[in-house]
């Protein structure tokens, strides 16, 4: 390891490859402030730097674990003692900006909040959003074709890539940094590396897509008595707004309590705490008197019609972030240790009797158990944060484990049967790889077992991911 790590020095320079002292210093994720463990970690800043890191991994079967903005929540990050970290954080540059073309050339290194400030100061909009914009990387979008917030009208971040650049395993580059919407010409190799959570090859560059910046949006919370109205709800604002409805969040009231309960000192709760469900709804325009017109309008069809139980429309955007950040206070729902994550997908028609059937079988198993849920639910994706309070835990890892996966069971067994998934947006990491066969075929993880053989045959990018 002496040579290659020498081999490193020589690559990106002595203060980029970080080890000892100076990497346990770094905090190991966004929500562990614990220390990095690894051998050591290097920080490349341009392509040929990769590729020359990875070919000398490639030669002496080193394993690398790619690192971005460390916000990922299936364990895709985590390295050991003996693995290098491969870290793009140097690699932030927003190298070009085509604003006749909608497009935005960018080192995979750039954080998601820059790179919409700069397409908004050019007078463009970058479709991709989620809670975690100020810190994930670009290139972790990439690999787990991250989803967010506004899914519903733009689609995932696949939708926003027109090309990329990445490194393969053994150093080789492929740049395929296409500006076109059309482009026919063979395969369309971007599509391996998009969610292939860096297992398949690291991605450098990326060509993004902008589109029209928004000069109006309209918000509003609703409250519902019951799940059929939510639906309905959906159904006639999709159909009124031709298209501008861009979020459609769906709140249980537990979550809802929690999140307006904690911000009490700040501001008051828009709508009463009673309710069963709560959304979150926003259209996006470009006519602010029509646009306003056509939201209040399509509330109203869905009010007359028995759909909405309550409702307030923001007036101000002060009043719409103030709505938004009861979906985005998820921090106020993980106070309780151990609390675990979930991100999974199933057909609309399917969800209400989904969570009528977990939270009651869980709290059977732990009766002081503590259950949130919240989600995408126009895109079909649901989030969980689950605390079991189960004492015995706490503190003992092979027990933590244990309950996670008892957790598991009860929360992923009830998809396979609807046609669900165990993850929407945050891919599968090591956390989920046991469930993936609930959601995949046989001949599915056969297929990507050797496209990962082809890519990597020395099995040395992010090992352990998706499957072992």
């Amino acid at each position: 390891m002496d040579v290659l790590i020498a081999e490193f020095v020589d690559i990106v320079g002595k203060k980029n490859v970080v080890q000892g002292d100076r990497l346990s210093q770094r905090p190991k994720h966004y929500l562990d402030a614990g220390p990095t463990t690894a051998k050591v970690l290097v920080s490349p800043d341009t392509t040929e730097q990769v590729s020359a890191v990875l070919k000398a991994c490639h030669a002496t079967g080193q394993v690398v674990v790619t690192h971005g903005g460390l916000t990922g929540l299936v364990g895709g990050d985590d390295a050991n003692s003996t693995q290098v970290i491969l870290s793009l954080e140097r690699m932030n540059t927003i190298e070009n900006i085509d604003t006749v073309g909608n497009t935005m050339t960018v080192q995979a290194g750039c954080v998601l909040e820059h790179v919409q400030n700069a397409a908004a100061n050019a007078g463009k909009h970058f479709a991709l959003d989620l809670g975690a914009r100020g810190s994930c990387t670009i290139g972790g979008n990439i690999a787990t074709n991250a989803g967010g917030l506004s899914v519903l009208r733009f689609g995932m971040m696949r939708e926003q890539v027109l090309g990329i650049e990445a490194v393969l395993a053994d150093g080789t580059v492929m740049s395929s940094l296409n500006q076109m919407l059309k482009n026919n010409a063979g395969y369309d190799l971007k599509q391996l590396f998009i969610g292939s959570e860096g297992t398949l090859g690291v991605v450098t560059r990326a060509v993004l897509r902008l589109r029209p910046a928004s000069t109006s949006v309209q918000t509003a919370l609703f409250a519902f008595d019951q799940f059929s109205q939510v639906t309905d709800t959906l159904a006639t604002l999709s159909n009124e707004l031709s298209g501008q409805l861009s979020a459609f969040e769906v709140i249980w009231n537990n979550y809802y309590r929690v999140s307006t309960e904690d911000k009490r000192d700040s501001f008051s709760p828009p709508l009463d705490s009673n309710y069963p469900l709560y959304v979150i709804a926003e259209a996006c325009g470009n006519n602010i008197e029509r646009d306003t017109h056509a939201f209040q309008h399509a509330v109203e069809q869905a009010a007359e019609a028995g759909s909405i139980s309550d409702a307030v429309i923001a007036q101000s955007t002060t009043q719409a972030r103030q709505i938004w950040e009861i979906r985005e206070n998820v921090g106020s729902a993980m106070r309780d240790d151990p609390t675990f994550l979930y991100d999974i997908s199933l057909p609309i028609s399917d969800m209400e009797a989904y969570v009528a059937a977990v939270e009651p079988a869980l709290i059977k198993r732990w009766p002081d158990l503590k259950f949130f849920c919240f989600g995408h639910l126009a895109d079909g994706n649901l989030h969980l944060q689950i605390a079991p309070l189960d004492q015995a835990s706490q503190g003992d890892d092979e027990l933590t484990a244990k309950l996670h996966d008892a957790v598991n069971q009860i929360v992923y067994e009830p998809l396979t049967k609807m046609g669900g998934s165990v993850s929407a947006e945050h891919g599968i990491g090591k956390i989920k790889k046991a469930y993936l066969p609930l959601c995949r075929s046989t001949t599915e993880i056969a297929i990507m077992r050797q496209l990962k053989q082809a890519l990597d045959p020395n099995g040395v990018l992010n090992p352990g991911i998706i499957f072992d």
